[in-house]
């Protein structure tokens, strides 16, 4: 674009040159073709001549007021020609503006176009309606095509079953599904399938009588699981459902029954230890028992002295009875003594005189 400084300096150069009567005629054509440049660069800029050359090359008329209320909508031209030109020569009835619309609406025009082209070429019937749909839906409506022609194989986690003797089986299968297109708006993803199937082995493995019968024939649980529907609600179809490996786990049910003879052990030892509790407490109230009995031996002997002396001053008792019954009790405690010595001090004995002391 021709400056400011330039277009003064031809002017002065053109007036240096040229007659006074021809300089106002020379400016006029100088500012003619400066306008001219400029508009054709503004246009140039704001109208794609060269995507709209592209089209009629092509064979599909796409008008230059179309490109330029394109850009008055903010939408890039070239996002939306190239997949009509592509549309057309696939022989696909879209317009134009059914693409505007799906672009405005936040959709991916090339990957349903291409979509599109790969259903009619595999003789899938779909419309550009649905096909826009499950665009906006946010599926991907090129891989769905493709994944209807080409199923798709889907390899479950390690599901981990219990069979009816306690062993468990850790098995892991292959799914292979198709794109059904129907559903595929609103229809549950991959991850509702590998719940189903794991919930399935669980199930068909949980209600085998022994673990050897699943080991002998897994191909029972793909039977068993197939005859579920569970593709039901889905946007898949389940072709096959293939146990690709099954491995022996743990003895669950031997585990348990150790985890129940521990709680039992422990329980039992519990009470055992209560009814220890309780018998050293008995033993301790009996204790406390003999005690309190001897404390009351102790003070009716106190009161021996006593009556001893009451009986003397009333006249009860004689001085000479007295003295004989002190050497009865003498004689008594002589013999105890003398009897002790001679016998073996047992246990209980020696229990016995520790408490005296």
């Amino acid at each position: 674009m021709m400056s400011v400084n330039s277009l003064f300096a031809s002017l002065l150069s053109f007036s240096g040159s040229y007659g006074e009567t021809e300089f106002p005629s020379v400016v006029w054509i100088i500012l003619l073709v400066f306008l001219a440049f400029l508009f054709v660069v503004i246009f140039l800029r704001f109208v794609p001549v060269g995507l709209w050359i592209t089209s009629i090359a092509a064979g599909v008329h796409v008008r230059i007021s179309s490109l330029i209320g394109m850009r008055l909508r903010r939408i890039e031209p070239k996002r939306l020609v190239e997949p009509l030109i592509k549309a057309r020569k696939a022989g696909l009835d879209v317009t134009l503006s059914k693409l505007e619309t799906h672009y405005l609406a936040g959709g991916n025009v090339d990957r349903v176009i291409n979509a599109l082209i790969a259903a009619q070429r595999s003789n899938i019937e779909m419309p550009f309606e649905k096909a826009s749909a499950i665009d906006l839906a946010g599926r991907d409506v090129l891989q769905a095509v493709q994944m209807s022609v080409t199923p798709k194989v889907i390899e479950t986690p390690v599901v981990a079953a219990i069979a009816k003797d306690g062993i468990e089986l850790r098995a892991k299968a292959r799914v292979t599904v198709r794109t059904n297109i129907e559903r595929l708006v609103g229809g549950a993803g991959e991850e509702t399938i590998i719940a189903r199937v794991g919930e399935g082995i669980v199930t068909t493995v949980g209600s085998s009588e022994n673990h050897k019968q699943v080991l002998e024939n897994p191909d029972s649980i793909s039977r068993t699981v197939l005859n579920k529907g569970l593709d039901a609600g889905t946007a898949f179809e389940i072709l096959s459902i293939d146990i690709a490996d099954v491995d022996v786990g743990r003895n669950i049910g031997a585990q348990l029954q150790m985890d129940q003879a521990e709680a039992d052990r422990r329980i039992a030892q519990a009470r055992a230890e209560e009814r220890r509790a309780m018998a050293v407490a008995h033993e301790q109230e009996m204790k406390a028992a003999v005690q309190e009995m001897r404390a009351r031996v102790v003070a009716a002997e106190a009161e021996v002295p006593k009556a001893l002396a009451t009986a003397l001053r009333e006249g009860k008792l004689g001085v000479m009875e007295y003295y004989q019954m002190q050497n009865v009790m003498a004689d008594t405690s002589m013999r105890e003594g003398i009897a002790k010595a001679s016998t073996p001090m047992t246990g209980t004995d020696s229990n016995q005189l520790a408490d005296k002391k």
